[in-house]
């Protein structure tokens, strides 16, 4: 089934995009700042490849052999996975690390390194999610596997009444899921869309055929069949990585979207979202955790997803100064501005609308 054509309605309170945007340029053009990465990037991107690949080097050399202190390892490299993940190739995939697009391309393909697919992550972040946010059929982020409902346009089922209480264990599961079937399933549903071109279905394929051979071989094949590590401790010490990976990444991106104050529009019967988007995307994301400088720096700003859905193309070490001029913006317009508070906060509230998703509609 191909992609509807869905719009926005570019005519409702244009004024807002706007004044939004040239207060925005005024503020780089102003400050005479770059909108890319600056030296911190860089230095943040050798702190999470180091992050990921040090842990693993240090249970392939065998220097810890306490199973303990193994598992321990793997976990700090899922750390580090995460944080290639949120700092590293979302930038990258993003256009916003570098000005140089092969700077841009290297770090977008550090996600084929760790197992993932950047053309499908591109496909399915940057074309539907960011373009389609909380829309019923289009963005494939509030479309998660059946035992969750994360649209109260969802069809309900009866595990949905039990997904706020399973849904931190569940959440553990999602990049494990990536590097073992879902870049298979997504690469066939992607062409059925029109997302992947016919010609180019085969190399796209083969791509990821590849590309989950350079993974195995060296996260499992190596260490397995090489160095002879233990079977048992090495493949639970993989999954817990996949796991801490999968848990921080899942957090981070549901808190921004699935909230109770969030809006999840369908198109009419003209296929237009009666909406301009640049206001659409303030009513369907939210911010948290704004005044960890620390937690910010490691999910590469994403607590700022407001500003990095409006300005997606700008890197995030500017996203805390632009949350100024955009919540001010908003509020001179009477259009919200979501923010919930502490991480933890948000998480209260996400696990309020999974509870409330769970039951059966009214």
């Amino acid at each position: 089934m191909r992609l509807k054509k869905i719009k926005f309605e570019a005519n409702v309170r244009p004024e807002f995009a706007k004044v939004l945007k040239a207060r925005v340029d005024d503020y780089f053009k102003t400050n005479k700042i770059d909108r890319y990465g600056n030296l911190n990037m860089f230095l943040k991107a050798i702190t999470m490849i180091s992050l990921f690949f040090i842990p693993l080097v240090v249970i392939f050399t065998k220097t810890v052999i306490n199973p303990l202190g193994v598992i321990g390892l793997w976990c700090l490299s899922g750390i580090g996975m995460a944080g290639i993940g949120l700092s590293i190739m979302h930038d990258g995939n993003h256009g916003a690390f570098s000005r140089n697009k092969t700077v841009n391309r290297c770090m977008g393909l550090m996600l084929n390194v760790v197992g993932g697919s950047a053309k499908l992550w591109k496909l399915q972040h940057n074309v539907l999610h960011h373009t389609f946010t909380n829309v019923e059929g289009m963005d494939e982020d509030i479309d998660g596997p059946g035992f969750f409902r994360f649209s109260p346009h969802h069809k309900h089922k009866t595990v949905h009444k039990y997904q706020h209480l399973f849904f931190v264990f569940a959440y553990g599961l999602m990049t494990f899921g990536w590097v073992m079937w879902k870049d298979y399933l997504q690469v066939f549903r992607f062409k059925k869309k029109g997302l992947i071109k016919e010609q180019e279905f085969k190399k796209e394929l083969s791509l990821i055929i590849i590309w989950k051979l350079v993974y195995f071989t060296y996260i499992l094949l190596f260490p397995l069949v090489v160095l002879k590590l233990p079977v048992g401790l090495t493949l639970l010490g993989w999954f817990l990585m996949h796991y801490v990976c999968s848990l921080i990444l899942s957090l981070i991106f549901q808190l921004a979207h699935v909230m109770p104050e969030m809006e999840f529009p369908k198109e009419n019967s003209k296929n237009m979202i009666e909406n301009n988007w640049t206001i659409h995307q303030l009513e369907t994301t939210a911010n948290f955790s704004q005044k960890s400088r620390l937690f910010s720096w490691y999910i590469g700003g994403l607590n700022y997803q407001i500003e990095h859905h409006l300005f997606s193309g700008i890197c995030h070490v500017h996203y805390r100064k632009l949350s100024n001029i955009v919540r001010d913006t908003a509020k001179e317009y009477n259009i919200p501005y979501y923010t919930n508070g502490s991480f933890f906060a948000a998480l209260g509230r996400h696990y309020q609308i999974l509870k409330k998703f769970g039951k059966v509609p009214a």
